[in-house]
């Protein structure tokens, strides 16, 4: 089962395939992810925190 690199949350097969790199099994940020957002080809530090 792929996990978050960044808060070790499980995510689906299918938003890892999307997500990340090809040749990369594990996303480096998810929607869990309070303090982290993709940023195009990155990821930084959010700006605020997300609402859900």
């Amino acid at each position: 089962m792929p996990e978050c690199q960044n808060c070790g949350n499980f995510v689906t097969a299918d938003y890892a395939r999307v997500f990340t790199p090809n040749g990369v099994e594990k996303p480096r940020v998810c929607p869990q992810c309070e303090d982290k957002i993709r940023d195009g080809a990155d990821v930084r530090e959010a700006r605020s925190t997300r609402r859900g």
